[in-house]
């Protein structure tokens, strides 16, 4: 009977080296910004050879968006609290801890302004951090027109625009700050808004 070798090190991608890489990376990417990012200086930060990186990303580029669609996963997730309220409170505070994460604060300003120039970065970041967190927002709000919390003929492009906006305009624009009492009262006019359906007021 014949055993299965586990492949050498040059196969192998341990959990631990990519987490410190994926570590370094958002380090550096906050501390220089996209433009001057270097493969080697993320290899040094993580402790790895240049070659251990380049064998799982031949590119910065390729890097960057890795850890772009990695991160759409988590930040994409929303919670089922058996009300709408309850729903949309939990997404927002979620996502306002995701937005003032120092090292987000500074990396999605970057990002967003690199990506005017890296039409594979814009792609990255359209269809992966942002179809993927409205998704699952939709999944939200069509979860409160079953309950009967939203009229049925709400327009879910436009709730999904106005849900998300107003905390991407107030942190990553202004720079503001958003306490519990702020995503309380921001819970209760988006609820309003969303309950108006203009269609439905016709």
């Amino acid at each position: 009977m014949s055993t299965r070798r586990t492949p050498a090190g040059a196969a192998v991608m341990q959990p631990q080296v990519t987490a410190a890489i994926r570590a370094a990376a958002f380090t550096e990417l906050a501390e220089v910004g996209y433009g001057k990012l270097s493969m080697e200086a993320v290899a040094r930060r993580a402790g790895v050879s240049k070659p251990t990186l380049y064998r799982r990303w031949p590119s910065k580029q390729q890097l960057v968006l890795a850890l772009i669609a990695e991160v759409a996963v988590t930040a994409a997730e929303t919670p089922d609290t058996g009300t709408l309220r309850g729903d949309l409170r939990a997404f927002l505070e979620v996502t306002a801890a995701g937005l003032a994460h120092p090292l987000a604060a500074r990396i999605i300003p970057d990002l967003l302004a690199e990506a005017v120039r890296t039409p594979a970065l814009a792609e990255a970041l359209g269809t992966g951090l942002g179809e993927q967190r409205r998704e699952r927002v939709a999944e939200l709000l069509r979860r409160g027109i079953e309950r009967g919390e939203l009229p049925g003929d709400l327009n879910i492009e436009l709730a999904l625009d106005f849900t998300v906006a107003p905390l991407f305009w107030r942190q990553t624009l202004r720079g503001g700050t958003t306490d519990p009492g702020y995503l309380d009262e921001l819970t209760e006019m988006v609820l309003h808004a969303l309950r108006a359906s203009p269609k439905g007021r016709a």
